[in-house]
């Protein structure tokens, strides 16, 4: 239905949803913050949250969140109380900061994805400083972070050329919140892509060789179709690839960020997510967040 409104009334529709989307990210990221890349002048930088009884020694899971906002907007933050969550389940955390794109160009996200996989590399290649499992590095993200999260584990290519290539950005999981990962003709971030949509459709990149993935999707989301995920996890059940799709009645895009629609959906999918990678073996015992974050209708 949103593929037939008018073009103007459609641009108004998108951009009102990510806004609302980046709005919802704005808290601050936690840990310690770490220059992963330098680009030019600037520096990029991820923050890293570790365990209470943390050890250098230590080889725990971690996972790595990218931020939504449309590969415009959106701050690291937006996963700051899915990580301080985890961090009590053993894993250590880490929230990426990355170029964003100009609102004003039709560029694909090549920045982006450039830096997605700068930045599993840098936590990949300090494993052993930040006491984790090199092998057991999830990738998760929401919408246009859901996308990156789903990127570093599916496609190859998009490196930075200044990257050690020989260090794996392979995740080894993904964990993907409303993700925009279809990218081909006629779906989210069409325009930006175009007919080179192969190099950045994570959609288009299944194969057995991709890391056991779960999918959190509105059935109201006006970006990304529900057909979309179910077609994903055939594609994924095609290729022998474990993954799950759990998708919330009447929600909209951005449903799960902590503080939306009395975080519920926040407190569902977080226990979820915690059961998937329990059954991955990265976590032990049920999941233990307290259902007294979700407030009274």
């Amino acid at each position: 239905m949103l593929r037939k409104l008018p073009a103007f009334i459609l641009c108004c529709v998108i951009c009102g949803i990510l806004t609302s989307q980046a709005a919802a990210v704005g808290a601050p990221p936690v840990g310690e913050a770490h220059v992963y890349k330098k680009v030019d002048d600037r520096e990029l930088k991820l923050y890293v949250t570790k365990p209470a009884d943390w050890k250098k020694t230590d080889s725990r899971p971690a996972i790595v969140f990218f931020h939504g906002g449309g590969w415009t907007g959106g701050t690291p933050g937006q996963f700051t109380e899915h990580s301080k969550y985890l961090v009590t389940r053993g894993m250590v955390c880490v929230q990426v900061q990355y170029r964003l794109l100009d609102k004003k160009k039709s560029e694909p996200p090549i920045t982006c994805c450039r830096d997605a996989k700068s930045a599993m590399r840098w936590v990949r290649s300090r494993a052993s400083e930040l006491g984790i499992d090199p092998d057991r590095i999830a990738s998760g993200g929401g919408s246009a972070g859901g996308h990156l999260a789903a990127f570093v584990g599916m496609v190859e290519g998009t490196d930075d050329p200044a990257d050690d290539t020989k260090v794996s950005a392979k995740s080894n999981a993904m964990c993907l919140f409303n993700p925009v990962f279809d990218n081909g003709p006629g779906a989210w971030g069409a325009k930006r892509v175009g007919d080179r949509f192969p190099e950045f459709s994570p959609f288009h990149n299944v194969t057995k060789d991709d890391p056991p993935g779960i999918v959190f999707l509105g059935s109201k989301d006006a970006l990304i179709p529900v057909k979309t995920a179910h077609d994903f996890k055939q594609k994924m059940d095609d290729v022998g690839v474990k993954s799950e799709v759990h998708i919330f009645e009447g929600m909209p895009h951005g449903f799960f960020n902590y503080g939306a629609n009395g975080n519920k959906p926040y407190y569902d999918t977080v226990v979820a997510m915690d059961r998937f990678l329990a059954s991955l073996g990265w976590i032990e015992g049920p999941p233990t967040l307290s259902a007294d974050i979700v407030l009274p209708e």
